[in-house]
């Protein structure tokens, strides 16, 4: 299993050969620190700690700094724990974005966007009450939840019952993305597709469960390729150019009935 913690950078558009847009989302992971291992031989199952995102040290307590020194690397701000793992790393090791490939399937995980407290109708996509002359206000209120006297007669709210609360800021994972570029100089993971989260959220990205060992490698016009392509575009179609060239046309075909005309004229 392969895992790494990364930031999310945002979304880009990329093209293959064919002319076929891929929608992908570009991720920053900088070097993930190894903190701790455990193996099933010593702890009863297997699992790596690990470290991300380096901070200064004034920016967290003595004990989250203790981590860190007793392992010998400058403080992290987050601190991951991957269970059930196969690879086989040492204490203070450092997982890169090459441990991926172009190709492999991921799972992503990361937290929604927060929305704050919302009524049901954006929750829950509820349907808005009567806007006709005389209903009164309760356009966007939720309504009866049929729970009190008169209705099941429970008396209190059902446990996952649908209503006004907190909306996102919820743990979601996507699921089956491609690996589609990796760049280890720039320490990038491009990856097909959406994740959730807004720009700037720590995400996970780990194997996929589903399509382990599986792989599909897209055929992608390279960055150097693309830009050839888009400078020959903006040649043969320059606007300031063209515009010009029709002027020069349409002067030439004035002056061309001018002198016609004028020469009827003197006959």
């Amino acid at each position: 299993m392969k895992y790494i913690v990364g930031t999310k950078v945002g979304m880009v558009r990329l093209f293959e050969t064919n002319g076929r847009a891929i929608a992908a989302t570009i991720v920053h992971c900088e070097p993930n620190v190894v903190l701790e291992v455990k193996t099933p031989e010593k702890h009863g199952h297997s699992a790596v700690k690990i470290g991300y995102n380096e901070i200064k040290e004034n920016k967290k307590n003595k004990p989250h700094n203790g981590i860190f020194k007793k392992v010998g690397v400058t403080t992290k701000q987050f601190i991951k724990t991957f269970t059930n793992t196969t690879n086989q790393y040492n204490v203070g090791d450092f997982i890169k974005v090459d441990t991926f490939e172009s190709g492999e399937y991921v799972d992503v995980q990361g937290k929604t966007r927060g929305r704050g407290f919302t009524g049901a109708i954006e929750r829950w996509n509820f349907k808005i009450g009567p806007l006709s002359h005389g209903a009164g206000y309760p356009h966007r209120y939720q309504g009866s939840i049929a729970l009190g006297r008169g209705g099941s007669q429970a008396q209190r709210v059902a446990k996952g019952k649908k209503m006004h609360g907190h909306y996102g800021h919820e743990t979601v994972t996507s699921q089956n993305l491609n690996v589609l570029l990796v760049n280890a100089r720039d320490n990038l993971i491009i990856v097909s597709g959406a994740i959730p989260g807004p720009d700037g959220s720590v995400v996970t990205i780990k194997s996929s469960n589903k399509k382990v060992g599986q792989k599909v490698k897209f055929d992608l016009i390279s960055q150097k390729n693309q830009d050839a392509i888009l400078a020959a575009n903006e040649k043969l179609q320059d606007k300031d150019l063209l515009h010009e060239t029709n002027e020069k046309i349409e002067e030439l075909e004035k002056n061309a009935d001018t002198g016609s005309s004028q020469g009827g004229d003197k006959k």
